[in-house]
C-alpha cells in the first residue's frame, strides 16, 4: 500500500504531543515506577489454576488417576513461582502507593511474604474444588436444558465467572493488592458477569444466562441462590464525609439469604437490604433498603397489554 510521505510526516509531531500530555496528566501513566503485576501473567496463572480445579476439561486430556498426579504437580509447582512473583509486585505496589517514592524498592523485598500468601493460597483450592462442584450441581439441578454436569463445565459462562470469583475471592481474602481484581475484571470481559472478589457467596450459587449481572463489593449470598441475565445487586448512594469524600468500607450491597430466586433484570439494591431465604423477586423488580420476610414473592403490578391490528 502507497503511503503519502506529507501525511506520515506528521507521526512525530504527534509524538511529541503524545509526550506531553503524559507530563501533564500523570494520572494515568505508571512511567519511572515499579513495575505493575503483569495482566498476561495474572491471566496465564488464572489459566493454569483453571486446569487445575477441572482437570481433563481443558488443555490437557487423557487423564487418569495415575498420571493426573505428574500433570498436577507440575502446574501447581509453575503457577507457585509465576503467582509469587506477582504477588510480590502487588505487595510492593500495595507498599508504595501513594508513599512519592523516588526509587523502587527490589521485588526480592516482598518474596518471602508474597511466597507465603502463595502457599496459603494454593492450600485453599481443595476447599475452591468442593465449591465449584456444588456450583456445578446447582446449575444442572436448576437448568432444564442441562444435559450433564460436563455440558456446564465446557459451556456455561455463569460458571467460568463464578470459578473465576472463587479463585479471585481466595486471594482477596489474603488482603492481595490489584490481582483479585485483575482476574474478575478479566471475567467479566469474557462473560458479561461482574463479581466483585470482595462478595461473600455461598455453595450451590447459580447464574442462568448471565449476561449484565452485577454483584457488588459488600453483598452477601447464602447457600443455593439463583441469579438470571440482567440482574443488579447494588448500592443505592454512597456515603460521603464532611469534604464530599466517599466513605469507603461501608455496607452498601444486599445481603440475600438462603433458596432466593432473582429473576431477569430485577434490581436490589442498598447495604441494608435483607431478601429472606426462599423469596423470589420477579422480572424487572426494583427494590431498595427493604426487608423482606422469608418466602415472599415479589413482583411488579402486571402491565396490561394492548392489541392492534398492524397497519
Amino acid at each position: 500500500m502507497a503511503t503519502d510521505l506529507s501525511l506520515r510526516a506528521r507521526l512525530p509531531q504527534l509524538t511529541e504531543r503524545l509526550l506531553e500530555s503524559y507530563r501533564d496528566i500523570a494520572t494515568i501513566n505508571h512511567l519511572g515506577h515499579c513495575p505493575l503485576p503483569s495482566t498476561q501473567a495474572v491471566i496465564a496463572i488464572l489459566d493454569d489454576l483453571k486446569e487445575v480445579l477441572f482437570p481433563g476439561y481443558r488443555r490437557r486430556q487423557n487423564l487418569n488417576l495415575d498420571n493426573v498426579v505428574y500433570y498436577v504437580g507440575d502446574l501447581i509447582d509453575a503457577v507457585h513461582d509465576q503467582l509469587t512473583e506477582q504477588i510480590a509486585r502487588a505487595l510492593r505496589y500495595g507498599a508504595e502507593v501513594g508513599a512519592q517514592r523516588t526509587e523502587c524498592r527490589s521485588v526480592e523485598d516482598f518474596e518471602a511474604a508474597a511466597q507465603e500468601l502463595a502457599i496459603r493460597f494454593l492450600e485453599s483450592l481443595p476447599d475452591v474444588r468442593h465449591n465449584l462442584a456444588r456450583d456445578v450441581q446447582a446449575a444442572h439441578d436448576g437448568d432444564p436444558a442441562s444435559k450433564a454436569p460436563d455440558e456446564i463445565i465446557f459451556c456455561y459462562p455463569g460458571l467460568e465467572a463464578i470459578t473465576t470469583y472463587r479463585i479471585a475471592h481466595e486471594l482477596h481474602l489474603l488482603k492481595v493488592p490489584l490481582i483479585p481484581r485483575m482476574m474478575t475484571e478479566f471475567a467479566h470481559s469474557r462473560t458479561g458477569i461482574d463479581i466483585h472478589p470482595g462478595a461473600t457467596i455461598g455453595p450451590y450459587f447459580f447464574i442462568d444466562h448471565g449476561t449484565g449481572v452485577v454483584i457488588g463489593e459488600t453483598c452477601e449470598i447464602a447457600e443455593h441462590v439463583t441469579l438470571y441475565q440482567g440482574v443488579t445487586l447494588g448500592a443505592v448512594n454512597f456515603p460521603r464525609d464532611a469534604d464530599g469524600n466517599i466513605i469507603r468500607g461501608s455496607k452498601r450491597h444486599p445481603t440475600i439469604e438462603r433458596g432466593v430466586v432473582i429473576y431477569s433484570n430485577a434490581s436490589v439494591l442498598g447495604g441494608d437490604t435483607v431478601v429472606g431465604a426462599n423469596s423470589m423477586i420477579g422480572a424487572g423488580v426494583t427494590v431498595m433498603s427493604k426487608q423482606i420476610p422469608p418466602s415472599t414473592l415479589v413482583t411488579v403490578e402486571k402491565p396490561t397489554l394492548r392489541f392492534r391490528e398492524a397497519s
